[in-house]
C-alpha cells in the first residue's frame, strides 16, 4: 500500500521538478527524496518522473497519479493544519502576488492578520512571470491574467489604474508633452522584456506601440526609484505613484490604464481555514484601499 508519506514526497518533486529543492522544502537530504521516489515507483510497478539535465519531468503515469496524490495531501493538512480546539489557525500560506501588490498592498495590510493569527507564517512571492498554479506550488495567487478554472478556484479581485509618472525637474528640463507621440522624445522606464511573461504588464504596448524602453529593472521599485531620480517616464499604478509627492502624473486627463487583479486559490487549499482567512484579509484590504487603487481620492496632484 501506498503511504500518504511516500505521496508527500512524490508531490514535492512534481511540484519543484528538482530532488535538491524537494529535499528543501521536505527537510531532508536530497537522497532520501531519490530513495522514496525510487521506493514508490517500485512498489506502483511504473515510473513517475523523466529524468533529465532539466529536472524531474512528471511521465504519463505520474500525471495520472498527481491528482489523487493532491487529494490525499489535501486531507491531510485539512485533518492537521488547524487546532480545532483551541480556535486557532496554525501554519504556513504561501501567497504568489505580482511585485507592486505583493510590497505596496498586501505587506502593508498585514497587520491585523498577524494580530489575530499569530501562528500562521505567510510567506509573499513576488513575480513578473505567470504563476504556475496547475503545480499547487501556491495556497493563494494574486494574478494579472485570469487563471484558468481546471485547477483552481478563482474570481476577480480588484482592477486598478496606472499612469506615466516623472519629476517635475525632469519634465522641465525636457521637451514638452502634450499627446502621446511627444514621449518618443523621453526615456520610458519598465520591466525587462525578455524576463516579462504577463501580457497585461506589456504597458508601452498600451501607450507608444514601438518606443524603446530605454531603462528596464525587473522589479517595479526598480521603476519607482529610476523615476525618482529623474532617470526618466515610468508606468506605476496609482496606489504608488500618487501617494510620492516628488513625482507628477504626465498627460493625466489623457493616459490613464486599467489593469485588473485575479484572487485564485488551488482547490486542495481552498479547504483550509488559514487559506480563507488570508483571502478574506485581500479582500478586505483591497476593499478598504479603493480610493488607492483607483485614485478616486483627491490627492496632492489634483488639488
Amino acid at each position: 500500500m501506498v503511504s500518504a508519506d511516500a505521496l508527500r514526497y512524490f508531490l514535492q518533486v512534481a511540484r519543484r521538478g528538482r530532488l535538491v529543492s524537494a529535499a528543501s522544502a521536505l527537510g531532508v537530504d536530497h537522497t532520501t527524496v531519490g530513495r522514496q521516489i525510487s521506493r514508490l515507483e517500485r512498489d506502483l510497478g511504473y515510473r513517475l518522473f523523466d529524468r533529465s539535465p532539466t529536472g524531474w519531468v512528471l511521465s504519463d503515469a505520474g500525471q495520472r497519479l498527481l491528482p489523487h496524490a493532491e487529494a490525499v495531501d489535501a486531507a491531510v493538512l485539512a485533518a492537521t493544519a488547524d487546532d480545532h480546539e483551541t480556535g486557532q489557525l496554525s501554519g504556513t500560506v504561501r501567497i504568489a502576488t505580482p511585485d507592486a501588490f505583493g510590497a505596496f498592498i498586501l505587506a502593508p495590510g498585514l497587520g491585523t492578520f498577524r494580530e489575530e493569527h499569530p501562528n500562521v507564517d505567510v510567506h509573499i512571492v513576488t513575480s513578473t512571470r505567470n504563476v504556475a498554479l496547475s503545480m499547487r506550488e501556491f495556497d493563494i495567487a494574486v494574478t494579472l491574467q485570469e487563471p484558468q478554472p481546471r485547477h483552481a478556484i478563482y474570481r476577480r479581485l480588484t482592477d486598478y489604474t496606472l499612469r506615466l509618472y516623472a519629476t517635475p525637474e525632469y519634465l522641465a528640463e525636457r521637451p514638452p508633452i502634450r499627446d502621446r507621440t511627444d514621449l518618443r522624445d523621453h526615456t520610458l522606464i519598465w520591466y525587462v522584456d525578455d524576463l516579462l511573461d504577463i501580457t497585461p504588464l506589456r504597458l508601452p504596448d498600451d501607450i507608444l506601440p514601438g518606443h524603446r524602453v530605454s531603462i528596464q529593472t525587473n522589479n517595479v521599485t526598480g521603476h519607482w526609484q529610476a523615476a525618482v531620480a529623474g532617470l526618466g517616464l515610468a508606468p506605476l499604478p496609482r496606489y504608488l505613484g500618487d501617494q510620492d509627492q516628488r513625482l507628477v502624473p504626465v498627460l493625466a486627463d489623457t493616459l490613464q490604464i486599467r489593469r485588473t487583479y485575479w484572487l485564485a486559490i488551488p482547490r486542495e487549499s481552498a479547504r483550509l481555514g488559514r487559506v480563507r482567512a488570508l483571502a478574506a484579509l485581500l479582500e478586505q484590504i483591497v476593499s478598504d484601499r479603493q480610493d488607492d487603487l483607483f485614485g478616486d481620492a483627491r490627492n496632492h496632484h489634483e488639488s
